[in-house]
């Protein structure tokens, strides 16, 4: 049985990929260099396409790293000299804060329990704090930030830096790039590539601040710093080789997206969503584990199934589908399903009939 994989990352592969990939061989994309005409080309089609699908202003600069994880490192080096502030509710907002210990900063965090938010009305930042980090999808928890409130505390803060983990969201949410300076997502979850990319959208802000930091003779990082990703950007080049392929991958898919438009996009996932959730809801073998539906993720969806949770997998695993399990505490209890653009209605369909079906 060929199974589809509705998994949080890495993911069922976007349909446009496997005749992308014969494409790639046939033309030897896989063999051009980064210094090449063919490359210089292919980054502008991609960020075109990326801003494009965004509406990401021209002010930001796009760049490619090899992960989300390694974006947290990049922004943090390069926009931190001391102090910056997380909002801490699950295990990649924590990684989030715990990169920013490993690099020595003075890290402050606004902790809250598990699959529960944060007043961000109330919540004092530290004066001097130089980036605020927020997660807008946990991935593990499945908790969603409101665009609105990530906006709103950015025009509370307009001295402070804002970075927007998106890896798990993107393209869903509906920021306004110009109150965000920073942004990062991985290709291997809503644009279902295989993993080994990261991208990050990058203001003119934050672009700012390295070089200040740099003239302070303080070390942002080595190739990877935001001034040399920037001055290579320039030329729509990358400091080193980078995952040629993926950045192929990720244009393709964006031309996909592109002709059905984002709008479309975006009312099918929350569509998708709201239907899987209110199953979920009907049934006895499980619950939503983010229990305020304003917070409730479109995109990973946290379901709660306790002592239910091998036979459920066990079955949807019968009928075509792995999901995926619950993060880590949560590997037994929970599982989690990814509502991701290039799932096909036809699966989709296929597998809320399978979820129906299990008692």
């Amino acid at each position: 049985m060929k199974h589809i994989y509705l998994t949080p990352g890495p993911t069922e592969l976007h349909p446009v990929i496997e005749p992308a990939l014969t494409y790639a061989l046939n033309e030897k994309i896989f063999s051009w260099s980064h210094r090449s005409k063919q490359f210089d080309e292919l980054s502008q089609k991609t960020i075109k396409s990326l801003k494009e699908l965004l509406n990401i202003p021209d002010s930001h600069s796009v760049f490619f790293v090899a992960s989300g994880t390694e974006a947290m490192e990049r922004v943090l080096e390069s926009c931190v000299e001391k102090n910056s502030f997380h909002f801490v509710n699950g295990s990649f907002s924590a990684r989030f804060f715990s990169i920013a210990k490993d690099l020595g900063k003075s890290p402050v965090k606004q902790e809250s329990a598990l699959g529960n938010g944060f007043d961000l009305r109330s919540i004092k930042i530290p004066k001097d704090t130089e980036l605020i980090c927020m997660t807008h999808n946990e991935t593990s928890t499945g908790f969603m930030l409101q665009v609105q409130e990530i906006e709103e505390l950015k025009r509370s803060h307009p001295d402070k830096l804002l970075v927007v983990d998106m890896v798990s969201s993107a393209p869903y949410p509906d920021f306004d790039y110009n109150l965000i300076d920073c942004a990062f997502f991985s290709v291997q979850k809503c644009f279902g590539l295989p993993a080994g990319l990261g991208v990050m959208i990058v203001g003119p802000k934050c672009l700012k601040r390295s070089q200040e930091l740099e003239s302070k003779r303080i070390i942002t990082g080595s190739y990877h710093r935001f001034v040399e990703l920037y001055e290579w950007s320039l030329k729509s080049q990358t400091p080193e080789t980078p995952n040629i392929l993926a950045i192929y991958l990720l244009g393709t898919v964006l031309e996909d997206l592109l002709k059905s438009g984002i709008e479309t996009i975006r009312t099918k996932i929350k569509d998708r969503a709201s239907r899987l959730y209110s199953i979920i809801e009907k049934t006895k073998f499980a619950s939503v584990f983010v229990k305020n539906p304003v917070n409730r993720s479109d995109t990973v969806l946290c379901i709660d199934t306790g002592s239910n949770t091998e036979k459920l997998s066990q079955f949807l695993n019968s009928e075509g589908f792995i999901v995926g399990s619950g993060y880590g505490k949560f590997k037994d209890k929970h599982i989690r399903i990814a509502n991701f653009p290039g799932t096909s209605d036809r699966d989709f369909e296929l597998f809320v009939k399978a979820l129906e079906s299990f008692s």
